[in-house]
């Protein structure tokens, strides 16, 4: 038996944004991230749409680029003292992923961290609050997915959290609001929606509900990111479906080890963060070529090329070519090809090799290694992240 879970009302369009004065409650916490909702006005927007629908409304403001456990639990207790009936989150994944976690922890408050680790092992939630998702950025689609990652950073591991009951209930995807994305953010996150997309359609639980939207995602991505890079305004609105759609994919049928090695990868070096999006835009040409020794898996692979353009007379070819166009994305849109490039260099090889064992065990134990076409061990993990990191051929 199968599942297949989304948001119970998605609303997307310009204007869409105002449906909000149309919730129904007394009370409202709005979740969001830095600055930039409320330089562009759209935080103020969606604080007085929230008031026209009679809600009384406090603001958590300030979550962090890859939320820590931290700022999880404070958010909770803002919570706990204000109970708000609707817990509202716009801005990147960050924000959203954080409200998911202090939505549980709001509704649960004895419930500890590590609870949550273990997937769909969350308490069955809206005994207190339902859920809005107001996405900024066009790639990580947590406003209809079943997903949240938070980082635990005395470890230095990023969680990927998952459980049906963190889909939100409502998501607003105003295309508005992607318009203020800078360039290398866009660049990011649409290769994270590129990734999504294509782990979703290969995934081991991929089906006939989720196959049609990878491919449609696949296909805008395809067409319209580079042009979203550059500011065109009609390019991001589509990425902004696109990425939707991607989540929709993956929400449903998982991801693959592109996503457990960036999630294990990003916070491990003393060097910096390695941004979700641009591992993911690293990795995925070295796990595709990995997974290809999968004839099912070499085979959907071909299906994406063929299905965004690309030429091949075999499956292999069209795999080389499904490769080739990742790799030329990274470059038209200034990513680097490999960990040692990322960024000028700021992930040094020695402590890339002495974590490299502690990092690929923590990847293959990642939730999304499950669901990954091919298996994989330590010892194959370590010769993957090696190639990721040098830039190598995956021939095992």
């Amino acid at each position: 038996m199968g599942r297949f879970t989304l948001p119970r009302d998605l609303y997307h369009g310009k204007g869409s944004l105002a449906e909000l004065k149309n919730l129904k409650g007394k009370r409202a916490v709005v979740v969001t991230g830095g600055h930039s909702m409320k330089a562009t006005g759209f935080l103020d927007k969606t604080v007085a749409y929230l008031k026209e629908a009679g809600m009384e409304v406090s603001i958590f403001d300030g979550v962090e680029p890859d939320p820590s456990v931290e700022t999880v639990m404070r958010g909770a207790e803002v919570m706990r003292k204000f109970e708000p009936d609707w817990i509202v989150a716009i801005g990147g994944g960050s924000p959203i992923d954080a409200a998911k976690a202090m939505w549980v922890f709001y509704e649960y408050p004895e419930a500890k961290f590590e609870d949550l680790i273990t997937p769909f092992s969350f308490p069955t939630l809206r005994t207190k609050a339902r859920f809005c998702a107001i996405p900024s950025t066009s790639g990580t689609a947590t406003e209809v997915t079943a997903f949240a990652v938070i980082t635990d950073y005395a470890k230095g591991i990023k969680y990927p959290l998952a459980d049906f009951n963190i889909t939100p209930d409502v998501a607003i995807v105003e295309p508005e609001i992607a318009e203020t994305m800078p360039p290398k953010l866009c660049a990011n996150t649409g290769m994270d929606a590129f990734t999504h997309a294509t782990e979703a359609f290969v995934s081991t639980l991929h089906c006939e509900y989720t196959d049609p939207l990878a491919l449609r995602a696949l296909q805008i991505i395809n067409e319209y990111l580079v042009k979203s890079f550059k500011g065109d305004k009609e390019a991001r609105e589509k990425m902004h479906d696109a990425q939707c759609l991607a989540g929709m994919a993956f929400s449903n049928a998982l991801l693959g080890i592109v996503h457990s090695m960036a999630h294990k990868t990003g916070a491990a070096f003393s060097g910096g963060h390695i941004v979700h999006g641009a591992a993911n835009a690293m990795y995925l040409p070295k796990v595709i070529a990995y997974n290809s020794k999968n004839p099912e898996a070499l085979h959907r692979y071909a299906v994406i090329a063929r299905y965004i353009g690309l030429k091949g007379n075999t499956d292999e070819e069209l795999k080389d070519a499904l490769i080739a166009r990742i790799r030329e994305l990274d470059r038209e849109l200034g990513i680097a090809l490999c960990i040692k490039d990322y960024e000028g260099g700021i992930i040094e090889e020695k402590e890339f090799l002495e974590k490299l064992p502690e990092v690929a065990k923590n990847a293959v134990g990642d939730a999304c290694t499950g669901s990954n076409p091919r298996e994989i061990t330590p010892e194959v993990m370590e010769r993957l992240l090696r190639a990721c990191y040098y830039d190598e051929e995956v021939d095992f």
